[in-house]
């Protein structure tokens, strides 16, 4: 049964080009799901073909009560299993899809999480003036994040040249390997030249490395090392409210559309390859502007 979620996994990096992070997830639900049909399915289960319907409610329903999982992680193991199911049967490993009359389940939809300019700006400055090459680098990490909307695993797979210093613009590679073009504000530009003139240069120890981020031992910067990096100026920064890298992408849409930003502009910095994605962001900022109305407004509550 493993050598079929072998094969599956392979085939959302040669077929459908998936990314490493997402080939991870589906292998960490798709062995999950196996380990429940080996060691607690009555009977355990050896084979896929065995699979019934049943199987599948009942470790849904384990997944909710003994797990407590949230209802948007079930909703995901459930499209990973269904997305192998349908594999299996394409590639005519079995006959009969048991996931194909089993219902998703009901995902509470939130909306995007974004901070206040105030805070952006307090977060954008926690760095400080240092001309160490960790600050340079961290500034320039922040910068760029607000500056263009990328997402975490876009900002870290940069190479020095994707970045167009003269141009004032940086190119990246989003789901599905999709090329954009994203222009950047004066601020990152002089933020990137200080990294990669004062800083990169003092942290590289292979001539060979093309990352444009680095970390301490001058290997490609990490998500996980980008996460820690924005969570501890988030501390030092006083800030509140939680934020992580994605809220920066989350900021900068919303705040380019309050700003009066075309949606369809927004849409494509974003990389979203569907218009309704984007649009989330205009109820972020119809919400807020609400809350302002109402805060200048109280007899209005």
């Amino acid at each position: 049964m493993q050598k079929k979620v072998e094969e599956f996994l392979t085939s959302l990096e040669v077929e459908k080009g998936y990314s490493e992070n997402t080939r991870v997830a589906y292998k960490n639900d798709l062995s999950q799901f196996l380990d429940y049909l080996k060691t607690k399915a009555v009977p355990p289960l050896n084979d896929w073909g065995e699979v019934k319907k049943d199987h599948l409610v009942a470790y849904i329903l384990s997944l909710k009560a003994d797990r407590e999982y949230a209802s948007t992680t079930v909703a995901r193991k459930v499209a990973a299993i269904k997305s192998f199911f349908h594999f299996l049967v394409a590639e005519g490993f079995i006959r009969d899809d048991p996931t194909a009359t089993l219902d998703s389940p009901r995902v509470k939809k939130y909306l995007p999480r974004a901070i206040s300019q105030e805070d952006v700006e307090k977060l954008l400055e926690a760095p400080g003036e240092s001309t160490e090459p960790r600050s340079l680098r961290d500034r320039a990490i922040l910068e760029l994040l607000y500056a263009t909307g990328m997402r975490v695993s876009e900002l870290v797979a940069l190479n020095e040249g994707d970045v167009d210093l003269p141009s004032a613009s940086v190119r990246c590679f989003g789901k599905g390997g999709k090329e954009r073009v994203i222009p950047i504000y004066d601020r990152a530009v002089q933020a990137i030249e200080a990294y990669t003139s004062k800083g990169r240069v003092r942290l590289v120890r292979d001539a060979e490395q093309k990352a444009l981020f680095l970390n301490q031992r001058g290997m490609r910067l990490t998500r996980q090392g980008l996460w820690l990096i924005v969570k501890g100026y988030v501390k030092e920064a006083g800030i509140k409210v939680p934020v992580t890298p994605h809220t920066l992408r989350h900021s900068f849409a919303t705040h380019m559309l309050r700003g009066g930003a075309d949606l369809r502009n927004v849409q494509e910095l974003l990389g979203h390859a569907n218009i309704a994605t984007t649009q989330v962001y205009t109820q972020v900022s119809n919400e807020r502007l609400r809350e302002v109305y109402d805060e200048a407004h109280p007899r209005a509550k």
